[in-house]
């Protein structure tokens, strides 16, 4: 099942950067003529900074009859992380499943709901109940992990699997 195609939906991203804690970081999603997503910056580790971030609010949120999501991406050779929040909070737990890129190359990446860990400001929480993946409120995506400089993600389209 389609989740977002940017052409017709997910066309309005946030982007939450490391400047909410005194980082320098900067990203943005763009939609492409292509009709394609970019996600894009330079990721600082100034100021105690390290991590660029988007997402959007899902109009459609019960996942319940599906095993994962599905990504189609051209990556830069980082490593990336999807995320997914079961509420409408601006800071609060979220649960993440990360996954590589190949330089230049379209991915089709599966994303199961299973594998998603659920983490607070960086941290994995061991006591935190599983993805609840009947009540999808958000999804982003997230570059951290010292990997500074410029980075570049460009995305077709999101699916439920």
């Amino acid at each position: 099942m389609l989740v977002c195609d940017f052409k017709t939906t997910c066309l309005n991203w946030m982007n939450v950067d490391d400047v909410v804690m005194g980082g320098v970081s900067d990203s943005a999603m763009q939609l492409t003529p292509d009709g394609t997503a970019l996600f894009a910056g330079n990721l600082s580790l100034e100021n105690s900074g390290g991590f660029a971030s988007v997402r959007t609010v899902l109009a459609q949120r019960n996942y319940a009859d599906f095993d994962g999501f599905r990504i189609r991406v051209k990556g830069d050779g980082k490593r990336y992380s999807f995320r997914a929040r079961n509420d409408e909070r601006f800071d609060g737990v979220v649960y993440k499943s990360d996954f590589e890129t190949v330089p230049g190359e379209w991915m089709e990446i599966d994303l199961p709901f299973a594998g998603f860990v659920p983490s607070f400001r960086g941290r994995t929480l061991n006591d935190a109940p599983p993805l609840d993946n009947a009540n999808i409120v958000q999804i982003g995506l997230l570059i951290s992990n010292k990997q500074e400089g410029a980075f570049r993600l460009e995305i077709v389209q999101i699916e439920a699997y």
